[in-house]
């Protein structure tokens, strides 16, 4: 057992590890997420939101609530967000709006705004202080890459791999060089490129249970396309990761090792629940539902994390059926 002496000493050195981090979209799945774990772990939180009240209410315990309308600039916000730029020793964001939603041309020029502005807007903070964080930390997605056809042998997507040119892979191409301008302003900044998250909160997944629940699941779409998922707890530990690396830069590509077919995830989550996986959804009900981004819920691509793997970053959740066995074991 430590000596109440040894405790003490160490209670110095503790508190000198811990870090001021501003973390935006904070009361999302993957926010509230990494908003827990810093705080378990004694990092003081800044959570920037449009509505600190409402943010208050879902995540006590924040050090503090900045008001931030992320596609404003100092000039056309009511708030001084600006001058928590300088207290933090790093960004987190995760602003914008859900992508998997109808679009018209109008919600597609919030998906572009919400995450383009957002992170010019941070990044001109950043540039503008006099202290700057030393890590910004950006989401971003594998849209980056564009779909791929529903072929068993297509080939892995990695980093290096180029990007699409469809709408939600330019918006992950002008996302990701907004965020990394603070590069060139002497911040280190990683870019997060996220996969299809799995958690029973929110997603996918979420959306999936209960047609499963009631014997009519099936999978989405031909069932061939290749899903490339994370385990929720995964993603989280990504983001910290990349927080804490010091030799962790540019992207990454937050998916796990094996990817799935849409088919194949269908029946591990058929037998997760002892429930079968016969009643596929069509691609044409998708496109009522979602317009223009059914392409984005029905089709998909096979994404590795390659690099994250040469970093000796080690998963918890490399097999979807453990993956699905322990987060429905959560929500039971």
């Amino acid at each position: 057992m430590d000596s109440p002496f040894l405790v003490l000493t160490l209670m110095p050195v503790i508190a000198a590890m811990a870090k001021t981090i501003i973390l935006t979209g904070a009361t999302g799945l993957i926010g509230s997420s990494i908003f827990e774990k810093l705080t378990q772990r004694g990092d003081r939180v800044i959570v920037f939101a449009r509505d600190p009240d409402t943010a208050r209410e879902k995540l006590p315990n924040a050090a503090s609530y900045v008001r931030w309308d992320a596609e404003k600039s100092d000039e056309q916000s009511n708030s001084n967000w600006r001058s928590s730029i300088g207290q933090a020793d790093a960004i987190i964001h995760l602003a914008g709006v859900p992508v998997a939603e109808r679009w018209n041309d109008e919600y597609k020029k919030r998906i572009y705004d919400s995450r383009i502005l957002s992170t010019r807007n941070l990044v001109s903070a950043i540039e503008a202080s006099a202290k700057k964080p030393d890590a910004f930390i950006s989401a971003s997605g594998i849209g980056y890459y564009g779909i791929q056809p529903q072929q068993h042998d297509v080939p892995e997507l990695t980093e290096s791999s180029p990007a699409a040119t469809d709408f939600l892979a330019n918006v992950c191409v002008d996302w990701e060089a907004e965020a990394l301008r603070a590069e060139t302003l002497g911040v280190r900044t990683a870019v997060i490129r996220t996969g299809v998250v799995l958690s029973t909160r929110g997603g996918a997944l979420e959306k999936m249970l209960t047609p499963f629940k009631l014997f009519a699941g099936g999978p989405i779409g031909g069932g061939g396309q290749w899903v490339s998922w994370i385990h929720l707890d995964d993603e989280v530990a990504i983001f910290l990761y990349a927080l804490d690396n010091a030799g962790v830069r540019g992207a990454l590509n937050a998916t796990a090792p094996k990817a799935v077919t849409m088919s194949d995830l269908a029946r591990s989550l058929g037998r997760a629940l002892s429930r079968p996986s016969l009643f596929p959804v069509p691609k044409a009900a998708l496109q009522l539902l979602f317009g223009e981004a059914a392409d984005v819920v029905a089709e998909g691509q096979r994404v590795a994390p390659k690099r994250l793997t040469e970093l000796g970053f080690r998963f918890s959740y490399q097999d979807v059926d453990a993956a699905l066995k322990d987060l429905l074991a959560r929500s039971a």
